[in-house]
Formats: C-alpha cells, sequence, structure tokens
C-alpha cells in the first residue's frame, strides 16, 4: 500500500482522524494526501477570485491542523480542491493511484444517533474507492485480528482483495471468514474463491435476516479489531446502502470497518 488519501472536513474529530490516518500510512511506509474539496456557484456579480480565496483558506487550514499532530515523518501531501465530492474523490484517487482511502463516520453531522453521517454516506455509497471507515476518537493500533463478514464469497475481481491482503501482511493478522446465509442466498454463493481461501485462517457459517445479526451474533467469538465487508448493489446492510445517512440502530462499529468494492 503505497498511497493513501484522507478527505478532510468539519468535524470536531478531525484532528484525532488525522492522527490515526498518519499512524495508519506511517505502519505501511505510505504517502499520504490530506485533501480538502469544496464546490462552490458563482452566481453574476460574485467576486471573481473568491475561488483563489477559498482555496488558500483551505491550504492554511489544512497546513494549521497538520501542525497540530505528529507527522512521524510521514511523506504528506495537502491540497485543496474544487468540484462535486465524489467525482473529484475518484478522480484524484485515479491520478494519484490511491490504495485505501480513509473517513470519518461524521463529518459534519452532529446527531448522536447517526453513525454514518450523509457526507460520509455518500462516499461509501457512490464511490468505488477501497475505504476504511474510522470510528470517532479512535486511536491506532496494530490490526491482529480481522473479520470478514459476507453473504457470498462469489469474487470475480480479485483485485479488489488487495487492501485486505496488504493490511494482513503488514500485521500478520488473523482473517476469519463469516458466511452468513440471509433471505437473499443463492446456490454457490459459499463457494470460496481460491485466492480468498488463502487468505482466510477459519470459516464460520450463520444463518440470520441480515449480514450484520450475523456479526453480531459472533462477535464475541473472534473480538475483531477490523471488520471488512464488501459494497455490492444488494450487499452488506442493504439498508445501509440504501440512504446515505445511516442510523445507529442499523448499523454500529466501534472499531474500523473496511469497506472494499468492485468484488463482482
Amino acid at each position: 500500500m503505497k498511497n493513501i488519501l484522507v478527505p478532510v472536513g468539519n468535524s470536531k474529530n478531525v484532528e484525532s482522524h488525522l492522527q490515526y490516518a498518519v499512524d495508519f500510512s506511517k505502519a505501511f511506509g505510505a504517502r499520504l494526501y490530506v485533501v480538502r474539496v469544496y464546490h462552490l456557484k458563482l452566481h453574476p456579480g460574485t467576486f471573481n477570485k473568491i475561488d483563489q480565496v477559498l482555496e488558500q483558506e483551505n491550504l492554511e487550514f489544512l497546513n494549521a491542523l497538520i501542525a497540530k499532530i505528529d507527522t512521524k515523518d510521514v511523506d504528506i501531501v495537502i491540497k485543496s480542491f474544487k468540484g462535486k465530492l465524489v467525482s473529484t474523490l475518484e478522480l484524484i484517487c485515479k491520478t494519484a493511484n490511491v490504495d485505501l482511502m480513509l473517513i470519518e463516520p461524521r463529518t459534519n453531522s452532529i446527531r448522536e444517533e447517526v453513525f454514518l453521517g450523509k457526507t460520509s454516506g455518500k462516499v461509501i455509497k457512490k464511490t468505488n474507492i477501497p475505504t476504511l471507515i474510522v470510528p470517532e476518537g479512535y486511536q491506532f493500533k496494530a490490526v491482529s485480528n480481522i473479520l470478514l463478514a459476507v453473504k457470498s464469497a462469489i469474487i470475480k475481481k480479485e483485485h479488489a482483495l488487495l487492501p485486505l491482503q496488504h493490511v494482513q501482511h503488514s500485521f500478520n493478522s488473523v482473517v476469519n471468514l463469516l458466511l452468513v446465509k440471509t433471505p437473499f442466498y443463492n446456490e454457490g454463493d459459499f463457494v470460496v474463491n481460491p485466492f480468498l481461501k488463502s487468505i482466510v485462517n477459519e470459516t464460520a457459517y450463520s444463518e440470520n435476516a441480515t449480514t450484520f445479526k450475523g456479526v453480531l451474533e459472533h462477535y464475541n467469538d473472534y473480538t475483531p479489531d477490523l471488520l471488512c465487508v464488501f459494497r455490492r448493489k444488494r450487499g452488506f446492510f442493504n439498508k445501509m446502502w440504501e440512504k446515505n445517512v445511516i442510523l445507529k440502530k442499523d448499523f454500529y462499529s466501534a472499531f474500523p470497518v473496511l469497506v472494499l468494492k468492485g468484488v463482482k
């Protein structure tokens, strides 16, 4: 893992989140891109240099933020971009060959019942970038145990598993696979891809209404410090992908969640 991206918003947790991103990047020897994306609609008569003003303000904000944390000699690149959030992040990741993006659950929302706010939910739902959701205030530690929870082990694009493989190799992690049989089960869903099988240490089975309920059932068996899931059109936590704002009653994790995309 060579390039990691962390978009910065306005949350009160932003300093802690950026420190985690630095610590995580340090573990991989990766370059960290710290970016701030703004979207601006200009109307007739608007000050025509407002773009430059906003860009300069964003860069000053990022520099001041980085000055507050321990950078640990990580190669940090700061950038400010104008554009729509999803398309801009996609372009940044393509241009910089980003391997993983780190986001906060709530970049702006102050509602305590919210797990993923509107902005973070949109990033998870609409981008094809592998993403690590880092809980608020979570301090970096080595990833010893990973729980990979899926309702289907069918994988047609093995490169989508690379972020998981990188994490496993970097921390010498144990990966446990949980196959959850839901009402949407199809024949062949539990046939594990050979590449995935080479990553997994142990496989468990559950039958539940949702994958999330399967995770809750088996959480104490594995006590993971990283949950890994696939984002499919009708995949993990159906409710999670149907709207941008995700409430804690629908899904909540006190430890990081690695969301892999594009497996099919």
